[in-house]
């Protein structure tokens, strides 16, 4: 199959997904493709099971891709940098506390309780798997998905702060939680040193180094940016900062995942009102929000070709839908802790904030992507297909059911920020 025709099927895929979710579904566009894109791809899973041949056609299909660097390396600078193109600083400033404690602490809290719960969990269906790897699993299922949390957001009537509060956690945790994935992933293959101080720092290298890289390469385009008044140009250059922006970290060895949050960060807010015109600002955001669709597509089509790559029995697929319950339990507590030690904060925002916090944190590309660059070990495949589930529930249950969710529970935009 050619080049050509490889990127027709995405487009066409593209297409008629987004035909059917507007006309079928109504979700918020980014919500909608991803999710049809996800079930489709498990739809041929399953039907790749009744198919004979079809494991070893996409068994042999995927040994062309080396989806480690694919993603890692690769989509996964981008879909950060979009995410974070739509958050506005002024209102992340505001609530600054909460989205640092949720964004930190929560997701620390959230990767202990996911692994164990898994492993419990894992051990009881006789699944082998290490306690290791089920922490490498909690840190990648615990970070949520800023673009599926966004395009949810506009549309459910959170309140103003709340909506903030979990926006800007969504982006945040997503670099903390990729630094807590790779520290923990070196640990489990022996490339980093398991001790207490290393470890802090490890993650302090990586979390200061990555937010100052970050705040200098934006810079650097924010000044590129305003010397210019061509979208086409000034699209190369953020396409080339979350890029390029993300090889240097990695070679520098900071966090590659902040970096790019935090340039996003600075384009989306002082370079969208002080270096572009109107125009150049809804041709880049358009461009922005394609690219996130599109990579999302094809995140969860190479997981739906490594589904029907595996033969994996009732067991599997049983574990993977009961990690549902056990990440949402997890996201709760980890939730719910740290607001015990914000009451004035939840106070104000409303009772039922971590009811709202817990429900409308949805999992996404994100951790589909790191799913993907798991190494393999034994009960690797279970740990990728509860991603799967995790991801299936937060996009097609979730997410169209936070509105009415947010209804039952009284709130509306009316109360205090």
């Amino acid at each position: 199959m050619s080049f050509l025709e490889l990127i027709g099927i995405l487009l066409t895929a593209v297409a008629v997904l987004g035909y059917f979710n507007h006309r079928v579904l109504r979700l918020p566009d980014t919500v909608g493709i991803t999710a049809m894109g996800l079930l489709v791809s498990v739809l041929l899973a399953f039907a790749g099971n009744a198919v004979p041949g079809a494991s070893a056609w996409a068994r042999e299909l995927a040994d062309h891709f080396d989806f480690p660097d694919l993603v890692l390396h690769g989509m996964l600078s981008v879909l950060l940098f979009a995410g974070s193109l739509h958050v506005n600083i002024a209102e992340l400033a505001r609530q600054k506390l909460p989205v640092l404690v949720l964004s930190t602490v929560g997701v620390v809290l959230s990767t202990a309780l996911v692994g164990a719960g898994a492993y419990a969990l894992l051990q009881a269906l006789n699944v082998p798997v290490r306690l290791e790897h089920c922490l490498l699993f909690g840190a990648l299922i615990s970070p949520t998905d800023p673009i599926a949390v966004l395009g949810v957001l506009k549309t459910a009537g959170v309140p103003k702060a709340l909506e903030m509060d979990i926006a800007g956690e969504s982006l945040f945790n997503d670099g903390t939680g990729v630094v807590a994935f790779l520290v923990l992933l070196g640990i489990a293959t022996g490339s980093a040193e398991p001790t207490l101080p290393a470890v802090g720092l490890l993650l302090l290298v990586q979390i200061v180094g990555g937010l100052a890289l970050g705040l200098a390469l934006g810079y650097v385009a924010f000044f590129m940016l305003k010397g210019v008044d061509s979208y086409p140009v000034e699209i190369i250059i953020t396409l080339a900062l979350a890029t390029a922006g993300y090889s240097l970290a990695e070679h520098l060895h900071v966090s590659a995942p902040l970096t790019v949050v935090v340039a996003g960060l600075v384009i989306g807010n002082h370079g969208a009102r002080s270096a572009m015109s109107e125009r150049t600002r809804e041709h880049l955001f358009s461009f922005w929000d394609l690219v996130d669709e599109i990579l999302n597509l094809v995140l969860f089509g190479l997981v739906g070709l490594q589904l029907l790559a595996w033969s994996s029995d009732e067991v599997a697929w049983l574990a993977a839908a009961l990690i549902v319950p056990v990440v949402l339990l997890a996201r709760f507590l980890s939730v719910g802790v740290p607001a015990l030690a914000l009451r004035p904060w939840l106070k104000r925002r409303t009772p039922h904030a971590v009811k709202v916090l817990t429900w409308g944190g949805l999992r996404g590309g994100i951790s589909v992507a790191l799913a993907l660059t798991l190494p393999e070990f034994s009960g690797r495949d279970t740990l990728v297909m509860g991603t799967y589930a995790v991801v299936m529930f937060s996009l097609l249950v979730q997410a169209p059911t936070l509105g009415w969710y947010l209804d039952r529970l009284g709130l509306g935009r009316s109360l205090p920020s």
